[in-house]
């Protein structure tokens, strides 16, 4: 598709550190963004306020044919708002996909950009049905899900490398966990009761701690680093899928990484009580945990699921097929 389309990328600065954004282009190969509005953190209101504006601005200059918006953050929502007020037409990536958990920001920014948009790029036939459900249906085109793109790229550019974590593990002899919704993380009770189970499993669980929530759980008085956690610094894209790729499996209460863990062969235990990645948990990769932590242990050492050939997240050429459903959608406009 190079040559026949022309991609600006606009930076939030939503992911503003080093780990979340420099980080990741850096390690995917991504063009530096051709406008960074370096917004940073803030309440959703301040956050999203200041992004329609300096979108507004960046959108106004460039007048492109298209806005294409990928998943649910406040950016997301954001730039869908400033094209659709200036009359440009809004393409979704990552559309249809729905928690059905209210409480939850991300879950508002989806569904008020599919409602906004114009084209809606579904990443599953599930998401499909969503929109179909909501009356979205013909603004609708499965292309896949682009990050399984990106994942099997990267997949294939770590085989075989040696693992990049700050704890003494082997392959196969290791769970890999990551906590940071705040559902989990700001209930001091709630997120004790998960430390201090999945400090029970059997194997080291190498535990990849954000900055915050070391500090909510030193605010709250826990030990993050009880009985089998090891404590580690997050890790870089490359070097994460590396680290899920060679563990006997992964806890988590992320949304990409559940689905990366299925996409990998490897089981998966989800801390929430929703996914939107529902085909993980029907194909029998991943097991949701909500309230009954005490089982966690048990859960996570289950027997491996049965192999499957199963590709709900399509065949690793997404990307392509989204290019291709902008360059060919009529403009609405």
């Amino acid at each position: 598709m190079r040559g026949r389309a022309e991609h600006l990328i606009a930076h939030t600065g939503q992911h503003y550190d080093h780990n979340m954004s420099g980080a990741f282009f850096t390690d995917l190969g991504i063009p530096e963004p051709n406008v960074n509005l370096g917004i940073g953190s803030g309440g959703h209101g301040a956050q999203t306020g200041a992004m329609l504006a300096g979108l507004e601005r960046v959108i106004e200059e460039h007048f492109p044919d298209w806005v294409l918006v990928y998943g649910d953050t406040n950016s997301t929502l954001a730039a869908a708002l400033a094209a659709v007020k200036l009359h440009v037409p809004v393409a979704h990536l990552e559309a249809g996909l729905r928690s059905f958990n209210r409480r939850m920001p991300e879950e508002h920014n989806r569904v008020l950009t599919d409602h906004a948009a114009d084209l809606l790029l579904a990443p599953t036939q599930v998401a499909m049905d969503h929109l179909a459900t909501e009356g979205l249906g013909p603004r609708s085109v499965l292309v896949g899900d682009v990050m399984t793109d990106v994942l099997f790229g990267t997949r294939d550019a770590v085989a075989g490398t040696p693992l990049e974590l700050d704890a003494p593990v082997e392959p196969g002899e290791y769970y890999v966990a990551t906590i940071h919704r705040p559902d989990n993380t700001d209930d001091p009770e709630r997120l004790r009761a998960i430390v201090d189970n999945i400090g029970k499993v059997g194997k080291p669980v190498v535990l990849l701690a954000h900055p915050r929530l070391r500090a909510l759980a030193e605010k709250h008085g826990i030990e993050l680093g009880t009985g089998s956690i090891v404590l580690s610094d997050p890790v870089g894209y490359p070097q994460l899928v590396n680290a899920a790729m060679q563990s006997a499996g992964v806890i988590t209460d992320s949304g990409g990484l559940q689905k990366e863990a299925f996409l990998l062969g490897v089981p998966c235990t989800t801390l929430r009580p929703e996914t939107e990645w529902v085909e993980t948990v029907e194909l029998g990769w991943n097991v949701l945990v909500n309230a009954d932590f005490a089982a966690l242990p048990g859960i996570v050492e289950r027997p491996r699921p049965q192999a499957t050939d199963a590709t709900p997240y399509g065949d690793g050429h997404a990307a392509a097929a989204a290019v291709e459903a902008l360059l060919s959608a009529p403009r609405p406009r």
